[in-house]
């Protein structure tokens, strides 16, 4: 019977492992509304449904949108708009917006997390946004709800440097800011929220950076960066990130990837459906398949930018990141 025991341990050790390589971190997409020819919420929950699409990514709080979602089991990321975040340095405004916009579906609707505003970090508002996150935290506490992180999203030009990854380091201009906002996440084991397109990256320098390494498709390591090798841009570019929340103090905080994609059109040929269907189906297959070089057993929680063409953002890549026309037939297929 003693040599039973181990056994059993080691068993479920590997079929612990297998749960979470098989749920892998999380797979989610954004469901953004800048369009007037956008199907209705209801009927979009039943698309979400039929494609096995759990979690979503919400810019705002859309009451339409958030009735369609109840007892729906679609878990969701929900952010406030930037132009409410000077408003939340009071504490009352964080209770109203609360009040209103999460009470009312806390119990048939799992929040992942609330994001105060959406890439405002570097920029005007970058001091504002830790206070908020303080005052929406506090309010959730005085309705129970203390359970739901709240958080931010960051663009990837919040660093300063990114390659190697190892180098990863927030801008001087923001590290102030992060250091209080990371320090508060770390805190209450919440995450931190990045859009990371290796499409912009590419599509910048394409001379520079070899197509494979931003498709998932490379066969060998592009970037050595001490022991570890890098195959593709999106893992140098998480790994960057890890990097400058250690060099602030905060190498526990989560990563999630809240936004990343690929346009279909709007910049020639390197805006193809067969580029964004690659990009997107490597994208799932590789964050449900593995972590990355510097954290190979912590699968990143990914969001795919996005569900639908949306025909009042700026025109050109910006209206042709969706899998979907508004219609709700594909523009390509993406098994989630």
């Amino acid at each position: 019977m003693a040599s039973f025991f181990p056994s059993i341990s080691i068993l479920c050790v590997l079929i612990i492992h297998v749960l979470v390589l098989a749920d892998g971190g999380g797979v989610g997409i954004n469901y953004g509304l800048l369009g007037n020819n956008l199907p209705p919420p209801s009927q979009v929950v039943s698309l979400l449904k039929s494609r096995h699409i759990t979690r979503i990514r919400l810019f705002s709080p859309d009451v339409n949108v958030l009735n369609a979602l109840q007892n729906s089991g679609i878990e969701v990321i929900i952010g406030t708009i930037n132009q409410d975040i000077p408003a939340f340095r009071g504490i009352n405004f964080a209770k109203t917006w609360v009040q209103t916009k999460i009470v009312p579906y806390a119990k048939t609707i799992r929040f992942r997390c609330i994001s105060v505003g959406n890439e405002v970090i570097p920029g005007g508002m970058t001091s504002l946004v830790f206070p908020a996150i303080q005052n929406i935290n506090t309010a959730l506490k005085s309705f129970n709800l203390g359970q739901i992180p709240v958080s931010t999203a960051v663009p990837m030009n919040s660093l300063a440097s990114s390659s190697p990854p190892s180098k990863g380091d927030f801008s001087g201009d923001v590290k102030p800011a992060m250091q209080q906002i990371a320090g508060f996440l770390a805190q209450n084991h919440f995450p931190l929220l990045i859009t990371a397109y290796p499409y912009f990256a590419y599509a910048h320098e394409p001379s520079s950076i070899p197509l494979p390494f931003v498709l998932f498709t490379s066969p060998d390591v592009v970037v050595w960066d001490g022991k570890l090798g890098y195959k593709n841009m999106f893992d140098a570019m998480v790994d960057a990130v890890y990097s400058a929340l250690e060099k602030i103090g905060a190498g526990g905080v989560e990563v999630v990837i809240c936004e990343s994609g690929w346009p279909s059109q709007g910049n020639g040929n390197f805006t193809t459906t067969e580029l964004a269907r690659t990009y997107n189906q490597n994208l799932v297959r590789h964050v449900r398949g593995s972590g990355t070089p510097k954290k190979p057993n912590k699968n990143v929680e990914t969001y795919v930018f996005a569900l639908f063409n949306e025909n009042q953002k700026e025109p050109g890549v910006e209206q042709h990141f969706g899998l979907f026309y508004p219609n709700m037939t594909e523009v390509y297929h993406v098994d989630f």
